[in-house]
This record gives C-alpha cells, sequence and structure tokens, in this order.
C-alpha cells in the first residue's frame, strides 16, 4: 500500500481537533463498561466518527471477584498505561505481571485476559480503535 493510499483512507474520517481539560475529580463518571471503576472521557470518540476512544479509568477498591472474571475485547486495537498505582494482570500465552506506574501494554485484537489485583489508587490511561467494541466474557 503507498503513502498516498494510507493517507485517502485516513482522510476519509472526519476527524476534528478535540481538546480534553481536566478539572479535578468531578471528571470521573461511573457510564464506562465497569461498575468498579470511574471513567474520564477525553471525547475523542466523537471528533474521529467513533474510530478512537480514550479516556481515564480510576479503578475503584478493592479488588473483587467480579473484576475478576476472565474476558477478551473484540476491537482492532488496546493500549493500556499505568498513570498511578499498579496492577496485575494475566494474558493468554503471556503470563502474569505486575504493570505499575509508566507500565504500558498494547494488546492484540481478541486476547483473553483477566484483571487480578490493583492497589487502591489505580489509574489508567486507556485507547482504543473503535471506540464501540463488544467484550465477552472467556472461559479460563
Amino acid at each position: 500500500m503507498t503513502q498516498a493510499t494510507k493517507a485517502k483512507q485516513l482522510s476519509d474520517v472526519s476527524q476534528k481537533f478535540a481538546v480534553s481539560r481536566a478539572t479535578g475529580d468531578s471528571d470521573f463518571k461511573a457510564d464506562g463498561l465497569r461498575p468498579y471503576a470511574l471513567y474520564r472521557d477525553f471525547g475523542f470518540a466523537a471528533a474521529t466518527e467513533g474510530m478512537v476512544h480514550a479516556h481515564v479509568i480510576k479503578l475503584i477498591p478493592p479488588c473483587t471477584d467480579e473484576v475478576r472474571t476472565r474476558h477478551q475485547h473484540m476491537l482492532q486495537m488496546q493500549l493500556v498505561y499505568v498513570l498511578k498505582g499498579w496492577m496485575k494482570i494475566e494474558h493468554e500465552g503471556q503470563g502474569v505481571m505486575t504493570m505499575k506506574a509508566g507500565d504500558a501494554w498494547l494488546m492484540p485484537p481478541g486476547i483473553k485476559h483477566t484483571v487480578l489485583d490493583y492497589s487502591d489508587d489505580c489509574q489508567n490511561l486507556e485507547i482504543t480503535v473503535p471506540a464501540q467494541f463488544d467484550t465477552v466474557n472467556a472461559d479460563k
């Protein structure tokens, strides 16, 4: 694929300039995928016609069995960056890892994974493509 073809594909999305400014804890809402987390949405899904979603996830302690449900996301790309605290996770074929502030991981489409534990102050930046996707519970 030529650079011109790639540029044309990207230009097919009517992307708008978007800014998200933090104002404090009131930015976090309980309106995301999981009931055990609060989310600060950046508004990028609307700016990219649903191509990209970005938000900060503040995990609510304690980590429970509901959190530890093995699952997979049906999407093209998922990137997670730990902003604060730590998170213990397991990904299919990758084993158990404890990720701390400053660590990041890129998840292949549909990889089965489990959140095993997290610190009381855990916050992650998550970027997904596309913005809307299905999550499926997966057996171990």
